[in-house]
């Protein structure tokens, strides 16, 4: 089993940062793939970023430039720093990653956390 916890989020200004962090456990064996998705009220959930097990990544149109996303190996976490925070960027942030654990070791499951609310406002 393994669990993806959140955490970071908060009200904050226009113009703002916050930074989210996502921290993976259980029996992993390895981590592929992780990325940050959001769904506002009444919209569907849309991916924010991603990073590769490499270090690839790619962004959203509306984030480029603001949001970074990046990943910590060693402690099967990734993170998103985000900058210069608009109104529209309200929303629950929810991470999600590929695992490949010890009781499933020939497959990568998908899981996703629980999500996180930023709200930004002034």
């Amino acid at each position: 089993q393994v669990q993806l916890v959140e955490s970071g989020g908060g009200l904050v200004q226009p113009g703002g940062s916050l930074r989210l962090s996502c921290a993976a456990s259980g029996n992993i064996l390895s981590i592929n793939a992780m990325a940050w998705y959001r769904q506002a009220p009444g919209k569907q959930r849309d991916l924010v970023a991603r990073i590769t097990s490499g270090g690839s990544t790619n962004y959203a149109d509306s984030v480029k430039g603001r949001f970074t996303i990046s990943r910590d190996n060693a402690k099967n976490t990734v993170y998103l720093q985000m900058n210069s925070l608009k109104p529209e960027d309200t929303a629950v942030y929810y991470c999600n990653t590929d695992v490949r654990t010890t009781s499933r070791a020939w497959t990568y499951i998908n899981y996703w956390g629980q999500g996180t609310q930023v709200t930004v406002s002034s």
